[in-house]
């Protein structure tokens, strides 16, 4: 039992690296931004085009690599898709142009979009109801440090070196991770298959709290994306910073949001243990953090500096407030049997935001000539998204699902 535990914990903290490195590779064009646009002479509304170009396919994919997931051994569907995302990370440094750039920021959107379908999966098999808090708190956090981590060294890199080298060294970094996976994966998630009958996509969109976590997440990404993609050029243009100085800057509110969510996913998980309500101690910290993230309005309103970096860190904190538990409010809805495809379908419509808030904001930037709007649009979707997860999702406890082949065999005669 408890070399079963051990294994079960290295499975996870390989889970949380492999988040690390996901958002460290997803956020470098945002760190290159500056010195890539200047370089290729683009717009505002050109560049925000450029960081939404991940969005697409990894939106687009998310489904599809829900359904594999629940279908096919996590091993190979994550190894697989490690596996192009990191090629196209260290392809970006090699990349002849603007379109090159695109499609291979395309072909890392595609292979990004297993990450959150095999977390769940693996999550949802592995961790009692109780205690899935901490663990998607460490994935969490893995995907905050990952922007701190790479803003930090890919931005004193760039500095050095020039944007090509930064991408080649995250890319080639990454790739190291596929080693201890291919060694421990096989025996840690041989039994993740599911568990009772598995619903299909329609019975999960006829789900009301469904419908909550999908606009939940939606709510929370917009604003979340909107400070991974613009934060740097906010920080170069409006704050007048150095690029040396913004890659410190950058990181700081990310350290803060991975601090954040292991903090807050641990303390859910001791609250429910001592027996208070699940529904109340996930949908609170999930609807809490929302809500806090709104002051990011008055850092970009504050004239001080640090003042600005100040609040953007308490901003960012409340985002990882609310990421450490709203994984693990899907996972115990959807169940082992349907873990993947709902936590697919989630980011589907979550990740709608990667494609629609980095374009808002390079039209509002242009548009009013300042990022004051840019700051106000998703503190009001955020307060939205606390509405979402505190009345649409109701007790957070496993949906029993009924064969979803059962509809068809009665209707075939």
């Amino acid at each position: 039992m408890r070399s079963l535990r051990n294994e079960t914990w290295i499975i996870t903290a390989l889970l949380a690296t492999a988040a690390c490195i996901n958002y460290a590779d997803r956020s470098s064009l945002s760190i290159a931004a500056p010195a890539l646009s200047h370089e290729m002479a683009l717009g505002d509304v050109q560049l925000g085009l450029l960081l939404s170009t991940f969005f697409w396919t990894y939106t687009l994919c998310q489904s599809i690599s829900g359904w594999l997931t629940d279908r096919y051994p996590v091993r190979s569907v994550f190894a697989i898709g490690f596996l192009v995302w990191s090629g196209a990370t260290l392809g970006c440094g090699l990349a002849g142009g603007l379109i090159g750039l695109a499609l291979l920021r395309l072909l890392l959107g595609a292979g990004e979009s297993v990450a959150f379908p095999c977390y769940s999966k693996i999550i949802a098999a592995r961790f009692p109801i109780e205690r899935r808090g901490l663990p998607n708190a460490l994935i969490e956090a893995g995907t905050k440090l990952g922007p701190a981590v790479g803003t930090l060294a890919g931005g004193l890199v760039m500095a050095r070196f020039g944007w090509r080298a930064m991408f080649l060294a995250l890319g080639a970094a990454g790739l190291l991770w596929l080693i201890p996976w291919m060694r421990v994966a096989p025996r840690a998630t041989a039994d993740d298959g599911p568990q009772g009958p598995s619903p299909s996509i329609a019975q999960i969109l006829r789900r009301r709290d469904a419908w909550g976590t999908f606009i939940g997440n939606f709510c929370y990404q917009y604003g979340y994306y909107f400070l991974l993609t613009w934060l740097p050029t906010y920080l170069v243009r409006e704050r007048r910073v150095s690029i040396e100085s913004m890659s410190i800057l950058a990181s700081l509110p990310f350290w803060i949001a991975a601090i954040s969510a292991i903090i807050c996913g641990a303390l859910a998980d001791r609250l429910i243990r001592r027996g208070a309500s699940p529904s109340r101690v996930r949908k609170g910290f999930v609807a809490g953090g929302l809500l806090l993230s709104t002051v990011m309005v008055p850092a970009a309103i504050t004239p001080d500096l640090s003042t600005s970096i100040a609040l953007l860190c308490l901003s960012y904190a409340a985002f990882g407030m609310s990421a450490s538990n709203h994984w693990a409010i899907s996972q115990t809805l959807a169940g082992t049997a349907a873990a993947g495809t709902w936590s697919g379908i989630k980011n589907t419509i979550g990740n709608l935001a990667g494609i629609i808030a980095p374009i808002c904001t390079g039209w509002l930037v242009q548009a009013t000539g300042s990022f004051l709007a840019a700051f106000i649009s998703p503190a009001i979707i955020a307060i939205a998204g606390a509405c979402s997860w505190t009345f649409l999702v109701r007790d957070v406890a496993p949906i029993q699902w009924a064969p979803a082949y059962a509809k068809s065999k009665r209707s075939t005669v």
